[in-house]
């Protein structure tokens, strides 16, 4: 029972890291393979990035959810009502917010906002202090 939870959880976090990573990357080299010889970027490949990029988050994005709900069946929670979105609502304000005790954060919420915090933080670092000036040398 746990060695499955800590398996998908495991699945969560390597989806969620590669929808950063991984997604790019193989949009890029999707792309690369498009353009012959010396010539530059050509609107195929750059069209061929943006749709590998969009077709490949959306699987990511799909697995991700798929594994949600394997991870709530196994650990026997109730899946997650429909939720309207805040703007959507109605002024009046018949139905009262969930809470935090009533409906918990899912550990895939905990994983996907960890993967975001170490993306930025890598960015960030490579940013100023591994990526130079584009200026040039001073």
């Amino acid at each position: 029972m746990y060695m499955k939870r800590l398996i998908i959880l495991a699945l969560m976090a390597l989806v969620s890291l590669n929808i950063w990573t991984g997604a790019p990357l193989f949009a890029l080299w999707v792309g690369s393979q498009l353009v012959h010889g010396t010539g530059g970027l050509t609107m195929t490949a750059a069209a061929a990035v943006v749709v590998t990029l969009a077709a490949t988050c959306l699987a990511l994005l799909s697995a991700l959810g798929r594994l949600t709900v394997r991870y709530d069946e196994i650990t026997g929670r109730p899946p997650r009502t429909r939720q309207q979105a805040p703007w959507l609502r109605s002024l009046r304000g018949e139905r009262a917010h969930p809470t935090l005790t009533e409906q918990p954060l899912r550990p895939v919420e905990y994983i996907l906002v960890a993967v975001v915090l170490v993306a930025c933080t890598a960015f960030e670092v490579w940013f100023f202090f591994f990526s130079g000036s584009p200026l040039g040398p001073a």
